[in-house]
């Protein structure tokens, strides 16, 4: 003969936790129903009632396991937490290998616009003239902007470096009259004017 009693009942003839009651249900080791949404366990009527026992009889296994499961679960999060280190130390120095490399390829490419602009001057020899007075007033000089001066004013309207070396490579190529090698100074100097058609 069995009885039909609620799981807070069942835990306390059983003498376990509420949770080993949910536990045996799950796993059928306990037979119950759902009724109005409460879920009732079937009793046996010769099982003896443990709720009057002082001592509770601790679930030492079910413990167990869960320390086991719970300490598996700390050392796999040491492990994952070692590694993740490990990982973020090298990116941080790949990263710190990239930065110095994309400087000093950088510099390596300057040298060579500049080697290239000086072999162009020697190739094209362009007569540079500027007169100090064509008129009764004195006229301006006009003024000229550095290749860091430029490069900046450029990337204000999203230019890329690789756009902004081509422009002037062809613009000294081309013998556009805003681009200009000082010999004394061996700096590229660029006319400023208006670069509508490099926008």
């Amino acid at each position: 003969m069995e009885r039909l009693v609620t799981t807070s009942q069942a835990a306390q003839i059983l003498g376990l936790s509420l949770q080993g009651v949910h536990y045996r249900i799950k796993n059928n080791q306990l037979k119950s129903i759902k009724k109005s949404g409460k879920t009732y366990v079937y009793i046996s009527e010769h099982v003896q009632d443990k709720s009057n026992i002082d001592e509770k009889p601790v679930e030492i296994i079910e413990i167990r396991e869960i320390i086991k499961v719970k300490d598996e679960q700390i050392s796999l999060l040491k492990k994952n937490i070692k590694w993740m280190k490990h990982q973020y130390t090298s990116e941080i120095k790949r990263l710190e290998k990239n930065q110095k490399r994309i400087i000093e390829v950088f510099n390596r490419e300057i040298q060579l616009l500049q080697s290239a602009f000086n072999e162009m001057r020697s190739i094209y020899k362009p007569q540079i003239q500027i007169s100090s007075q064509e008129e009764t007033e004195p006229k301006k000089q006009p003024k000229y902007l550095s290749l860091l001066e430029f490069t900046k004013l450029m990337k204000t309207y999203g230019k890329s470096d690789t756009y902004i070396k081509s422009i002037i490579i062809n613009g000294i190529k081309n013998q556009d009259s805003r681009f200009y090698y000082n010999k004394q100074t061996k700096k590229i100097l660029i006319k400023d004017s208006d670069f509508k058609d490099f926008l």
